[in-house]
């Protein structure tokens, strides 16, 4: 069972990193893959109440692959680390089919410091649904649920739930993109498509520039108004100005 899971976890390298040119290339070469199986290895030996030693294996997979991955966590199948340096998954984590994530990223926890005692059995990190994707960088944190095909952008901080099929960036993040079915089932490398996905403080700024030019418009359009309304002076007619004179 274990090898057949080795097996397919060895055909989603392949189908994800075009990079990848053999699979001999990813059993020797790739630290997510290895990353994958000190996990199904540790996770093994955690279940049968070898806990101890599970979580002292998973350290030396640690120390080997810098990739972080608590024995005690839930991995589906077909699952990709790409590059791999950097990531932490933790102890109550959840992960489907076919998710994909890449270096740098953290599925945490929200203060595992305060109170640490209260929050022991109690569910504290995020649930990635068949095929997430979740970019380089980015910060998941807490009980969360990141629903199926999402994807999330680098170096975006998740604090909240985000549905399924729509794309996250940011800090906090936002969606930005819509639920598409069709594009929802294509494989987008980082969690960000190339095209379509825009920066959402530049798209703030773009906004107030449009508001501020659409002011200043109309402002003109008022001034071109009022001195509209002005009438020209009347001069003083000849008369008036005859009486004036013999007054003097």
């Amino acid at each position: 069972m274990i090898f057949k899971r080795f097996n397919e976890d060895i055909s989603a390298f392949m189908a994800r990193d075009p990079a990848a040119r053999s699979r001999l290339e990813v059993v020797l070469c790739y630290p997510g893959f290895h990353a994958l199986v000190f996990y199904r290895i540790t996770n093994f030996l955690w279940g049968i109440g070898l806990k101890v030693f599970a979580r002292w294996f998973s350290q030396v997979g640690k120390f080997f692959t810098g990739v972080e991955i608590h024995p005690a966590a839930t991995i589906g199948r077909r699952f990709v680390i790409d590059h791999g340096d950097g990531v932490v998954i933790g102890e109550t984590s959840e992960i489907g089919d076919d998710v994909t994530i890449y270096q740098g990223v953290t599925l945490g926890g929200v203060s595992p410091s305060v109170d640490s005692r209260t929050q022991v059995n109690r569910k504290r990190h995020p649930t990635l649904n068949d095929g997430a994707i979740i970019g380089s960088g980015a910060q998941v944190l807490g009980p969360i649920i990141i629903g199926e095909r999402a994807r999330i952008g680098a170096n975006a901080v998740v604090h909240r739930d985000v549905p399924a099929g729509v794309t996250a960036v940011g800090i906090p993040a936002r969606v930005v993109m819509p639920r598409d079915k069709n594009k929802a089932r294509e494989f987008v490398a980082y969690g960000e498509p190339a095209e379509g996905c825009p920066d959402p403080v530049l798209r703030t700024i773009e906004s107030l520039r449009a508001q501020v030019a659409a002011l200043t418009e109309k402002v003109e359009e008022l001034e071109i108004r009022r001195e509209g309304f002005k009438q020209p002076a009347e001069e003083e007619p000849e008369e008036k100005k005859i009486i004036v004179s013999a007054g003097e």
